[in-house]
């Protein structure tokens, strides 16, 4: 039987109307998984594998890139981008979960949000990395100095001096981003923990609740974390645009604005009543499988883009083993020696 076609109410309107309505969308509860599964028709059933079929194809194309990357990349910056590149599928694989569980959205969310502070991290790091780490870095911009205007937090203050590159402003940068490593995955279970006593609800924009409190903190860490990466990008982005470090920040910028204020638009509209109430799914959980349904899919042609992007750079340049790097080092050191003697000996005669 149909669970739309239950346990409906007969309500009156002020003109003696009477139409049915589905209790389901008095609640924010989101339904179980058998409600889901026993209300798919043909479309659905093609929609969810679909959908599913997009994640497992995200996951293999990642393993495949890590594989690749652990191979041929050698030192800290492997390590460093297969974090980057981990993000996208990660939050495909939960979204493609809250797809199938609905009730399930809170760990989901929980899950990505730890990825996503990890992402935004790791990113900074690729970008040092890619300057030859801190001592390379610090040597090379040591003559430079940082603007500080730059979004999202301070665009418009172009007043701002501009701070010498040292190993303390390095620091600052890199504590702009770890602050939001460790205080998301915080915030995100104090959130998860408070929705089990029922004091968190999602779009709950009430002064008594904890919800706009939480919402509060975990905005201002992430701009926070966004402003401390665009520093850093606008200062090493001439150096490295022969390594398309441009397009790679544009796809981290894309899995950021979409897992963060797309997910939060979509949930606002859901919570407001703008997304309706479908029975078996009430508005917020509707507004949540929306989402969920565009994400997976963006995931999917992210981690694509991201494939490109970080294999060609280094098809061309296969890493060099420790014993060739040695003997070359042999060979040159030794070709220093004769031509040196060379000269000493002429000079003599």
């Amino acid at each position: 039987m149909n669970i739309t076609q239950v346990t409906q109410e007969a309500m009156v309107t002020p003109n003696g109307t009477k139409f049915l309505f589905n209790p389901v969308c008095r609640t924010r509860q989101a339904p179980y998984s058998y409600e889901i599964l026993q209300d798919l028709d043909i479309t659905g059933i093609l929609l969810f594998a679909c959908l599913t079929l997009m994640t497992l194809i995200t996951v293999l194309v990642f393993i495949e890139e890590a594989q690749y990357i652990y191979r041929k990349i050698p030192g800290r910056t492997k390590s460093t981008i297969i974090w980057v590149n981990s993000a996208a599928p990660i939050i495909a694989v939960t979204c493609c979960v809250g797809l199938w569980i609905p009730r399930s959205t809170m760990f989901t969310d929980f899950t990505a949000s730890v990825f996503l502070a990890v992402l935004i991290h790791q990113f900074q790091l690729m970008l040092v990395n890619e300057c030859g780490g801190k001592k390379g870095f610090l040597s090379k911009f040591s003559d430079t100095k940082l603007q500080l205007h730059t979004g999202p937090l301070c665009c418009c203050c172009v007043c701002f001096p501009k701070k010498d590159v040292h190993s303390r402003s390095l620091f600052l940068l890199k504590l702009g981003t770890f602050q939001f490593v460790l205080l998301r995955p915080v915030l995100m279970f104090l959130a998860v923990v408070l929705w089990t006593n029922g004091t968190y609800a999602i779009g709950d924009s009430r002064a008594e609740s904890a919800t706009i409190y939480i919402n509060v903190s975990v905005g201002v860490i992430t701009i926070t974390a966004l402003w401390a990466v665009g520093i850093m990008f606008n200062h090493v982005r001439p150096s490295l645009v022969d390594k398309k470090i441009i397009p790679k920040f544009a796809c981290y910028q894309f899995i950021v604005i979409l897992s963060q204020l797309q997910t939060s638009i979509i949930n606002i509209l859901g919570t407001t009543g703008v997304i309706s109430c479908v029975p078996p799914r009430p508005g917020p959980s509707r507004a949540s499988y929306m989402n969920q349904q565009l994400l997976i899919i963006e995931m999917f042609v992210t981690t694509i883009i991201c494939r490109t992007l970080y294999r060609q750079r280094y098809e061309e340049k296969p890493a060099v083993s420790d014993d060739e790097e040695t003997k070359e080092n042999l060979i040159n050191s030794t070709l220093c020696l004769n031509g040196k003697a060379m000269d000493e000996g002429l000079q003599k005669v």
